[in-house]
């Protein structure tokens, strides 16, 4: 077991490392011919190339880091009765008006209802990840800023940023966020990291790993 997760960990850390490399000479290329040019995308102050090509690169290394202990996914189809299409407008709805505050997740429990066949339609969504844990079999869509019966396995629904904007020790306060999802359905930065990699460590492995990569490449003392 320890062997394996050594392996483990060395396997994220060759990808966070890969995936600075390649942010870091792709970006030279793109960009070093335009420092003369006020047109160009490094001067144009009101584009930040930085964070743009960051969310980017974050989001193929988490499915990259994902795919070690899940099997990976970027939609998720399954059969949803016009009643519970109507129930989840109505939710929505009660949301947007604070009439359920705070949301619970009792309150989607009758999507796990599988409805009949004669009174219901294909859904397909596209989501950032669907995961299905390769050892236990559980399911997890992450909408990363991420309906319907499928086949009767566990479904666990996420709402989840790459970093926390109010520090990582401190709690996620986006009421946007929370105005829709509960606690247990948000995923902030260190909690999605040890997600994805699937161990308590994830956070702190990937974080290591990016600063030495970019100490490596920028001589940062």
């Amino acid at each position: 077991m320890k062997q394996s997760s050594l392996n483990k960990e060395d396997v994220i850390k060759s990808l966070v490392a890969t995936a600075v490399e390649a942010y870091a000479e792709g970006f030279q290329l793109r960009h070093e011919n335009e420092v003369d040019n006020p047109n160009g995308v490094l001067n144009m102050k009101i584009h930040n190339v930085f964070i743009a090509a960051l969310e980017s690169i974050f989001e193929k290394l988490a499915i990259q880091i994902a795919k070690i202990s899940y099997h990976v996914e970027k939609k998720v189809e399954g059969s949803l009765g016009q009643e519970q299409t109507a129930k989840i407008a109505a939710l929505l709805e009660k949301y947007k008006r604070r009439e359920i505050n705070p949301p619970t997740i009792e309150d989607y429990q009758f999507l796990r209802v599988k409805p009949q066949e004669n009174n219901s339609s294909s859904k397909r969504h596209e989501s950032d990840y669907y995961l299905v844990d390769k050892e236990t079999k559980e399911n997890f869509l992450i909408e990363l800023k991420i309906g319907g019966d499928l086949d009767n396995k566990k479904l666990n629904l996420f709402f989840a940023t790459a970093y926390n904007r109010y520090d990582e020790d401190k709690p996620w306060k986006q009421e946007r966020a929370r105005q829709f999802f509960v606690d247990d359905e948000l995923l902030a930065g260190r909690d999605f990291w040890n997600f994805i990699c699937k161990t308590n460590d994830g956070y702190k492995i990937v974080m290591e790993s990016y600063k030495e990569t970019l100490q490596t490449l920028f001589s940062i003392n």
